[in-house]
């Protein structure tokens, strides 16, 4: 029922390559401190996927720099059945303000949920030791908040998914998940706006997320590199040489698996190249994102490549083939002259590292990432394309806004407006000195809010703060 995910260890120091030296000091000072306060506890890390979103490639990168700091960080993920991951799924619906599947959240889902919480918690509990400190991440496993309190930890319940405006459905989720989470002593979300009605408020801290300089998903990489990566993976033809990159252990990798191509025929090497990477999920509109293009991005040069997730390798995400088959059908669909020029990935996913050495590429070739969600809790992928000097276009929904400014990108007021995220694509793709000035401030927006040490920092502020309450 859970599993341990083995946690790499990197040291702290490595962001003095990236980051000021005043806020390099501060960093490292803030690392010493929380060696000395925190000796003895395990800080614990729960989801319910090690792979294939943001928040396991968050607790990836973050627990690696706290075991390299001398924190003893840990990382379990629950299983569960169909059944269980149907019902979070749509609770990860409702809690975006949509409908999902249109399944009830009643007696019997209550029963599917505490089933796999009681399973998962006579596994873990006996782990726990007083004093230890747990961060429940997301709907799945909130049902672990109650029983690890009583083991004698401090519960961190960590939400990372919202809107900004609730709407029934949202509360139905809140309604639902509330008993569960409600122990908790801290309840951590995105954005402010985020945070639940009825839950105490001087427990609410806002920690927006971050990414990992260094991961093979934003590493530095050579444009023969990415032409290589991309070539080997069946993306875009016409690159040769190495497909080198550096693990997230620090040994080196190499990409060889190839991506699965819904097209017509492979993008052209001298193409102008729009990119959105997304899992298969009918929040990001991948049917928005192509119809949107199709229409209204009518330059022959101009290619758009979606890019997910090889569905069979998400095991919590019970739609992605849905969603997927839906896009197939929709690029089907298109007229002649269109479908030639948009073109479905499906990324491998045998090994985390490679695909996101595959991401990496491919967002360094492309000349636009978009990023047209109809809902977000964050929107990593914002801030991922913005580190390697690219201008985005998105919508201006949750913390999408908090990343992009009208000097780092464009945003587009209204997520269903098809016209309007077609029309930023191709005024962008038609003027590539202002795009290469959006993108050069973007990089500089994620250095200075962006990165792991922020976040690193803020959570050593609420340990501080549990462990005063002693």
């Amino acid at each position: 029922m859970i599993s341990h995910v083995p946690v790499g260890s990197m040291l702290p120091e490595h962001f003095q390559e990236v980051l000021a030296a005043e806020a390099s000091a501060k960093f490292l000072q803030a690392v010493d401190e929380a060696r000395r306060e925190l000796g003895g506890v395990v800080i614990w890390n729960i989801n319910s996927t090690p792979k294939g979103g943001g928040v396991a490639e968050m607790l990836r990168s973050l627990l690696a720099y706290a075991r390299g700091g001398g924190v003893d960080a840990r990382w379990v993920t629950i299983g569960g059945n169909a059944d269980f991951f149907h019902l979070t799924k749509r609770l990860h619906n409702h809690l975006h303000g949509a409908p999902g599947d249109g399944g009830p959240l009643g007696d019997a889902e209550h029963a599917v949920f505490e089933d796999v919480a009681n399973k998962a918690a006579s596994e873990l509990t006996p782990l726990i030791e007083e004093g230890d400190i747990v961060l429940v991440h997301d709907p799945q496993p909130a049902g672990l908040c109650g029983p690890l309190k009583e083991a004698g930890a401090k519960v961190i319940w960590r939400c990372h998914i919202g809107l900004d405006r609730a709407n029934d459905l949202i509360r139905e989720a809140w309604d639902f998940l509330r008993p569960y989470v409600e122990p908790a002593d801290e309840f951590v979300f995105s954005r402010l706006s985020y945070a639940w009605d009825g839950l105490p408020k001087d427990h609410i801290t806002v920690v927006p997320p971050s990414i990992d300089a260094f991961s093979p998903k934003n590493q530095e990489m050579e444009p023969d590199v990415v032409r290589a990566i991309l070539s080997v993976a069946g993306i875009i033809p016409d690159g040769d040489g190495a497909t080198t990159f550096t693990r997230v252990d620090g040994t080196p990798g190499r990409v060889n698996n190839r991506a699965v191509m819904h097209e017509v025929a492979p993008t052209p090497a001298d193409a102008k190249v729009v990119v959105q990477v997304s899992r298969w999920d009918r929040l990001k509109d991948p049917l928005g994102v192509i119809k949107g293009f199709a229409e209204r991005v009518d330059s022959p040069e101009a290619h758009l490549i979606y890019a997910g997730p090889a569905v069979e390798e998400v095991a919590d995400d019970p739609e992605g083939a849905e969603v997927l088959e839906e896009a197939r059908v929709a690029w089907e669909a298109l007229p002649p002259g269109a479908k030639d020029r948009v073109h479905l990935a499906a990324l491998p996913m045998q090994d985390g590292d490679e695909n996101a050495a595959i991401v990496n590429a491919l967002q360094r070739r492309a000349d636009i990432v978009v990023q047209k969600s109809i809902a977000e809790g964050f929107g990593l992928t914002v801030a991922e394309a913005m580190w390697k000097g690219r201008a985005v276009v998105a919508t201006r929904i949750g913390g999408i806004q908090d990343q992009v400014t009208d000097d780092t990108g464009v945003l587009v007021d209204d997520p269903l407006d098809l016209d309007a995220y077609g029309d930023a694509v191709a005024a962008l793709l038609e003027d590539p000195e202002r795009a290469a000035t959006l993108g050069a401030a973007a990089k500089e927006r994620v250095r200075d809010h962006f990165l792991g040490p922020r976040h690193l920092m803020q959570y050593l502020d609420i340990f501080r703060e549990l462990k005063s309450r002693d």
